[in-house]
């Protein structure tokens, strides 16, 4: 292709109208300004009707007139901001002058991060036309970030909103994001004659009607998955339910196993396959080849009838009722456990409350990316201040729980460019269809809050960070105390992670009393954790010593190839070595009541 031809062939191209760039970026300005007025309209309209004070229950407009009187306050850091733009800018429109003029392409005025996966495609950078579209993107979505950054004396919770919110927005304003400033979507609209759009126009109503009205992005191909016939396959049985879980015994394959069985609690907020999506990549199927007698927890998807469960009813009728069931269902009271984010902060109340009443039917305890500590809880706390927990609870009480689609929402914008962006720009632009995968399928497959339970958490947990103060927490009568969990306890957490950050879940080590052993292990929070070892991907760091600065224990950490899962496989089996014959689900006290992975887990949010 010539470098001045459009990807399609039209061509030559000009240098873009510098008046016209100018309307054009005040004319984004003005709707821009417009958007968010009618955004905070909305939330007042909403906030009225719910019955909770104030026209921006998110704060957000606040928190940006708090930051734009602080940067008047201190006008030079503006002034110098916006040299350094027009001055890099200057820089950028004569690097492409002189390409045009077929001079020598010039080392770029910036570039994007190498994580970056919205300009991968060549003619962001063979055409200058693209790359000039590229390179002004990149710079302006600099200015404005170091403009939201450069105001003083800001609140933590302000500056951390505001940082979080101008992301978004420079996220939304990406070229990539639009027909007609992505090369690669003007080169498929020229190839298929404008199919790819029609294409995508069928995608998008699909979405609103999945959405029932509001906008429900597929990120996979969901008729390749079915929950216990292509994913969630491991053999087992359900021995075991009550209002809030069901508890699955998988089948052995071993002709021995270790005696003390294992007690998987995944998080409530999401399914409980993610441990057990596919054979190759299944924990749950892993564990049982190594010899464990595997149990886990499926969470109830709860409805208005469920409204009034507490926290103090998931850790009675959730890790309780289960140790109950394992000791019917095997004999065996001693057992080991494992709890997944919020599973994990789930079994920490519960190890502190079998502590205070001697129970020590738990053995070791591993925490997969669990945060006890929430004092940096990361950028989930953009949502969880007094004006937003209060409008989120008059939701919840209107309903008796939060939409799973609403926690969805909230994980996504997270990693927009990645969950929300990428998927537009492919499925309405691209007019591609999803393409089928595991993960991603699991990722929609949302789950609803009970309204009690959930205001507890948010409330208790991340805003006012209770669950580290002794006795800031009383469960059942009990006053919880973490420092008084004495068993040995893994801790496992991931270098990327956006939900649990690995600094944050490395400040529960701290906390106990028993040994403690940390591992960090590379990628997300999801796929550093279902990372198995014949994956090949990702290394894990390990270290002896538990400093109180996770950044000393990374400098002195000593990082190995693969899966962190052989590793914690022997950390968990020198805890007690004895074997017994194999375990059948359904041969014990307890009968069986149905195949793995059960009813409960198939309930949709949407249903």
């Amino acid at each position: 292709m010539d470098k001045n031809e459009t990807p399609q062939d039209s061509g030559p191209f000009r240098m873009p109208d510098p008046a016209l760039v100018s309307r054009t970026m005040a004319d984004v300005a003005e709707r821009g300004q417009r958007i968010v007025a009618d955004f905070l309209k909305r939330q007042a309209q909403d906030g009225a009707h719910a019955a909770v004070p104030g026209a921006d229950p998110m704060q957000i407009g606040h928190a940006f007139m708090e930051m734009s009187a602080r940067l008047m306050a201190n006008p030079a850091r503006l002034v110098q901001a916006q040299l350094g733009f027009w001055q890099d800018y200057l820089t950028l429109w004569q690097n492409t002058a002189r390409r045009i003029w077929g001079g020598d392409t010039a080392e770029p005025v910036i570039a994007e991060d190498s994580k970056d996966r919205r300009f991968k495609h060549e003619a962001w950078r063979e055409n200058e036309v693209f790359d000039f579209i590229r390179q002004s993107y990149l710079l302006s979505a600099r200015y404005i970030t170091n403009v939201a950054q450069a105001a003083d004396d800001l609140d933590p919770r302000t500056a951390q909103k505001i940082d979080f919110y101008t992301r978004q927005f420079v996220d939304a304003l990406s070229p990539s994001n639009f027909l007609m400033t992505n090369p690669e979507v003007l080169r498929k609209t020229a190839e298929t004659g404008g199919e790819n759009l029609l294409r995508g126009l069928q995608n998008l109503l699909t979405d609103l009607e999945r959405g029932k009205g509001r906008l429900r992005i597929r990120m996979t191909d969901e008729k390749q998955f079915r929950i216990g016939e292509t994913i969630a396959v491991t053999p087992g049985k359900v021995v075991f339910q009550n209002a809030l879980i069901q508890l699955i015994q998988y089948t052995p394959t071993t002709e021995k196993v270790l005696k003390r069985p294992l007690l998987i609690i995944p998080p409530w907020i999401n399914k409980f396959y993610i441990l057990d999506l596919r054979p190759r990549n299944s924990f749950i199927r892993w564990a049982v080849e190594q010899g464990h007698t595997v149990f886990v927890i499926s969470w109830v998807n709860p409805d208005e009838t469920l409204a009034a469960k507490s926290f103090e009813d998931y850790m009675l009728e959730g890790p309780y009722a289960a140790l109950d069931a394992i000791a019917q269902a095997t004999g065996e009271k001693a057992v080991n456990a494992i709890g997944y984010c919020l599973g994990g902060t789930l079994l920490g109340c519960t190890l502190a409350h079998m502590a205070a009443k001697r129970d020590n039917r738990i053995r070791s305890a591993t925490f997969f990316t669990t945060m006890l500590d929430f004092a940096e809880a990361g950028e989930l706390s953009v949502f969880i201040d007094e004006e937003q927990l209060q409008s989120l609870e008059s939701r919840m009480q209107k309903r008796g729980y939060l939409e799973g689609r609403e926690m969805a929402t909230t994980f996504n914008m997270l990693r927009a460019n990645d969950l929300i962006w990428s998927f537009v720009v492919q499925n309405y632009l691209m007019g591609q269809e999803p393409f089928p995968f595991d993960l991603l399928f699991w990722n929609d497959d949302s789950t609803r809050m009970p309204a009690a339970m959930h205001s507890f958490y948010l409330r208790r947990m991340y805003q006012q960070n209770d669950l580290v103060k002794p006795g800031g927490i009383t469960l059942a009568g009990v006053p919880l105390d973490l420092s008084k969990i004495k068993v040995p306890a893994y801790f496992l957490s991931t270098r990327e992670d956006h939900i649990a950050p690995w600094k944050s879940t490395y400040r529960g080590t701290q906390l106990l009393s028993g040994p403690v052993r940390f591992v960090l292990a590379a990628s997300g929070h999801i796929a550093g954790v279902t990372n198995p070892p014949s994956s090949g991907k990702y290394s894990h760091w390990v270290g002896d010593s538990l400093p109180s600065s996770p950044g000393e224990w990374f400098e002195a950490a000593t990082e190995l190839a693969g899966s962190w899962w052989p590793d914690w496989q022997r950390w968990v089996a020198a805890q007690d070595k004895a074997q017994v014959p194999a375990r059948q689900p359904g041969s014990g006290a307890l009968p069986a009541l149905e195949d793995a992975p059960g009813s409960y887990v198939k309930v949709m949010a949407t249903d």
